[in-house]
Parts: structure tokens; sequence; C-alpha cells
């Protein structure tokens, strides 16, 4: 039975988590919220309280999970850094002529370092694996990875930084068989269900983390960008 973990279980990662055991995985969701990982258990994977912003408690959950299952086949970042903090001041940061002071440090320090911690620890513990195996690593990030937005310059800013951190993995680890991907999600995300194709919907982004699980290390995707068909797109 493939093995994975993922980071990032309240929303988007919940509906990962759902897709994964529906196709016979085992799957250990990881949160920082009592609530969140009490809505995992409810669906029948295991949890683990994670910092993603923490190397440490990335590496330990990865060995945690190897422990429990023999191995990991998968490793999704889809957690938000953003939650972890209250923003003052505009969504994204604002227009540069009047950001706040720590509008850089919320919006583009804090993104970064969870990508830092998440491939980090992810790639150390990679390595420790039999490379016989694949594994495949996923990384998910916004549109502001792709451009940047007036009024969003700081949000960008930490959205390349992720962006750049993945490839470097990717490049790092393709050698040895590693598969690491960057799902660039560029949309609103439909938490109800009740949406419509101006945004995206959770089941069908948690297809693509499945379509990356599934290649081979002859074919590998290193970043995919998903976009609504009613939603503006930018090649």
């Amino acid at each position: 039975m493939p093995a994975a973990l993922v980071i990032g279980a309240r929303n988007f990662g919940f509906a990962i988590i759902e897709r994964l055991l529906s196709d016979g995985w085992a799957v250990t969701g990881a949160a920082r919220s009592a609530e969140t990982l009490t809505k995992v258990r409810g669906v029948g994977a295991r949890a683990l309280e994670v910092d993603v912003t923490d190397q440490r408690s990335v590496l330990e959950a990865l060995r945690d999970c190897a422990g429990h299952d023999g191995r990991l086949d998968l490793l999704v970042n889809a957690a938000s850094p953003y939650a972890a903090t209250r923003h003052g001041g505009p969504f994204g940061g604002g227009v540069l002529a009047e950001a706040a002071s720590d509008a850089f440090d919320s919006w583009s320090v804090l993104p970064a370092r969870g990508a830092f911690a998440f491939l980090s620890a992810s790639a150390r513990f990679a390595l420790t694996q039999d490379p016989r195996s694949p594994m495949t690593i996923v990384q998910v990030t916004g549109g502001s990875a792709r451009r940047g937005m007036p009024g969003r310059g700081p949000w960008a800013a930490g959205a390349f930084a992720v962006r750049a951190l993945t490839q470097s993995a990717a490049h790092e680890l393709r050698p040895l068989g590693i598969h690491v991907a960057l799902l660039i999600v560029d949309a609103g995300i439909d938490r109800t269900g009740e949406g419509d194709a101006h945004t995206a919907d959770q089941p069908s982004l948690a297809d693509a983390v499945a379509y990356l699980a599934s290649q081979s290390p002859r074919a590998m995707t290193h970043e995919l960008q998903v976009t609504p068909a009613l939603d503006s797109w930018t090649p």
C-alpha cells in the first residue's frame, strides 16, 4: 500500500487526503489545529501535529510516518503559511508606495520559510529511503508565483521564492529518481462546493496531485499550473 503525508490538512489538503484514501493509500494528515486533526481522523487517516515553517518539525513527521508505514511515496505541502498570522492592511501586502514595514515579513518571508523547511526536510529524508522506489514531493503555491500583480508585490515575492526553492530541489533530486513538482493553483479556491468554473474546486485540485504522484521517472512534470475555464489565464 503506498503511503503519503499531506501537510496542511484543513481545506485543499483535506481534499487530497480524501482522494488518496479512496485510491487505497495509507495517509497521514498534518496540521497545527486540534480541530483539523480531529477532522482528519474522522475520515480514517492518521493525524500529526506539524509546524510547516519548522524544519525539525517536518523532518520528525516524515520519520514518524516512515516508521509507521514502512516508507513514504508522496509528500505534499498544501499548507498556507498565511493562516499562521493575522494581517493588518490590504490583502497581498498592498501597493508598494503604501505598504507597511511588516508587509514583507508577513507576505514574503513566511511562505518562503515554509517552503524551505518542507523541501529541505523532505530532501534530507528522501535520501535515506531505498532509491529503487520512486518518491514524489509536491509543493503547492498560488498564481503569484507566475507574475507580480498590482497591490500584491510582497505576496508575489514570497511566491516567487517558493517557486525558486522548488526548482532547486527538483534539480538536486531528479538525478536520484526523486520527483519534485510545484503545483501552481492560479485561481480562487471554492471551499463550499457550490461555485462554478470561475473558481477551482478542491476535488479537481486533488486530482492534479494524484496525477503528479502517478508519473514515471521517465516523464516527470516539475511545474503544473491549473486555472479554471472561466478565470483569466496567463501562460
